[in-house]
Formats: structure tokens, C-alpha cells, sequence
């Protein structure tokens, strides 16, 4: 029996496969990437690293073995992530994994970003194997990747008005992964489950802005502008159309409560609260 995690040079996925090799000897990690080059350091330490690319289900043949544990990290490239994700399964199916965790979205969610993630659980649930579907809500570092640039600028703009988000770091949600994965073999009962995973508090693009200005010292302030409007700024930005788009559409659903929900389930999961937004804005200032 291995662990396996797809996706596993991205930015999630390196920070659950450190989480296993802190709990368990190496020699029990597998990783499933497209590039092996990219995995060389985790080879050298011990992980077997396994090539493979979505888009041809033949190099997905050998990636599992029976008995193992894998976790599906969600592909990155929205429109091709059902079929990608649909080999991925059937190749887990016929090497008879014992559980398949997938990294899905909040059930609350009804923006077009989610439509590919409620597809792949129908093909998971279809499909017969034991699943855990790890519904991660937004991550904090969404808002803090230019953190020191927002607040140059002094504001913070979007176009979900006072909607709330109750987002955590990566880390968090790494932490959940690793647990569900290392827990399913020893009672603690994550097979067919669905845990709605989120940070503790939930707080808005206002709260943001006064968390920045705090941090850095520096007058920081939120405008909510229009659809249309932010779309506008997200291009200007140098965002692909598509991209702007969906990130628009994200914040229309964040408008209608979709990501504000704070059921608990992550820090049961991680055992331990959750990282506050005012934690993680300190930290990406200093970094």
C-alpha cells in the first residue's frame, strides 16, 4: 500500500506530500506527476515518483496499485479537467485503490468554476470506489500573492460587494488531506465521506483592506465596483479574458453567501483551528 498524490509539484501538493513524509517513511509516498524532473528533489529523498500526463489515460496504467490511498489534486486547466479527471478514476478503478480523496469545491458553490468539480464527484460516486471528497473553500494566498503590491496601491477592489469568504491557507487544507489519507486505515472512518472544508471566520473584502492597512502601517481601502468594471481591471491587469471571467463570476457567488460557510469540518480534520486572515496577511507582507 502507498499514498499517492497527483498534482504533486503544484503548490497544494507539495505541501501535502511534506505532511506525509512527516508522518510516514518515505518509501510509503508515491507521487504521480507530469514532469519527473520537476519531482527530482522528492525522488532523491525516497518518493517514488511516477510520470504521467492526464490527456493520455495509457501512461496512467502502473500510477496506482491495489490497496492504495491517492488523492486526486484537481487539474489546473479549466474545460479539459472532466476528462482528465475521468481517467484518473477509471485508472484508479482497475489498479483497485482503496480510496480516492479529491480535492472538489464547497457544495454551496453554484459559479461556473465549480461545475467541472460536481462532475468529476458524479464520475467518483459512479465509478464504486471508496471515495472522500475534500470540498476546500478558498485558499487565503488567492488575496495575498502581491500582498505588498495591493497595498502600494492602496486599495483593494472586487465586485462582491460584502460578501464574506471564509478561506484558509493551503497548509490547512494540506493538513485535511493528509489526515483523511493517513486516518482511512485506522478507523477513522473517511471512506464515502464529504467534508465541506473552510476556515474558522469568515470575512469580507472591507475586512481585507483594514487587515492590510493594520499589517503594513499604510492606508489601505476597498472599492466595489461593477461586474463589467472589474472584469475591465482584471484584463487590464495583464488576466487572460477567460481567466477575468471567471474570477468575476467567482465574485458574484461569493455576493450570494456561496463561500461564507463555516461548518467546522477543517479543524476537526487538522486538529487545531484554523489560520486567521490577519496571521496570513502579517506573513505574506513580511515574505
Amino acid at each position: 500500500m502507498m499514498y499517492v498524490v497527483t498534482g504533486a509539484t503544484g503548490q497544494l501538493g507539495r505541501l501535502v506530500v511534506e505532511g506525509l513524509l512527516a508522518r510516514v517513511p518515505a518509501s510509503e509516498v508515491a507521487v504521480a506527476v507530469r514532469s519527473a524532473g520537476k519531482a527530482a528533489d522528492l525522488a532523491a529523498r525516497g518518493v517514488t515518483v511516477r510520470e504521467v500526463d492526464y490527456d493520455r489515460p495509457e501512461s496512467l496504467v502502473g500510477a496506482f496499485g491495489a490497496g492504495d490511498r491517492v488523492l486526486l489534486i484537481s487539474g489546473s486547466e479549466v474545460g479539459r479537467r472532466i476528462p482528465q479527471h475521468t481517467a484518473v478514476v477509471e485508472a484508479a478503478r482497475a489498479a483497485g485503490v482503496a480510496l480516492l480523496a479529491y480535492t472538489s469545491a464547497p457544495g454551496a458553490a453554484t459559479f461556473r468554476l465549480a461545475d467541472e468539480h460536481k462532475a468529476t464527484e458524479a464520475v467518483i460516486r459512479e465509478s464504486g470506489l471508496s471515495y472522500s471528497f475534500l470540498r476546500n473553500g478558498w485558499y487565503t494566498e488567492n488575496y495575498l500573492g502581491d500582498a505588498a503590491g495591493t497595498v502600494a496601491r492602496g486599495i483593494v477592489i472586487g465586485s462582491a460587494g460584502e460578501g464574506r469568504i471564509a478561506s484558509a491557507p493551503r497548509k490547512d487544507y494540506a493538513d485535511a488531506a493528509v489526515a483523511v489519507l493517513i486516518g482511512a486505515g485506522d478507523g477513522g472512518g473517511h471512506a464515502d465521506t464529504v467534508y465541506e472544508l473552510s476556515g474558522d471566520v469568515a470575512w469580507s473584502l472591507p475586512e481585507l483592506a483594514a487587515e492590510l492597512a493594520k499589517a503594513s502601517g499604510r492606508p489601505v481601502g476597498h472599492r466595489d465596483v461593477s461586474p463589467a468594471e472589474h472584469r475591465e481591471v482584471l484584463v487590464g491587469a495583464g488576466l487572460p479574458e477567460g481567466f477575468a471571467e471567471v474570477l468575476v463570476d467567482v465574485d458574484a457567488g461569493i455576493a450570494r453567501g456561496e463561500l461564507a460557510g463555516t461548518p467546522g469540518d477543517l479543524s476537526r480534520l487538522i486538529g487545531r483551528p484554523t489560520v486567521p486572515l490577519a496571521e496570513s496577511v502579517r506573513a505574506a507582507l513580511k515574505g
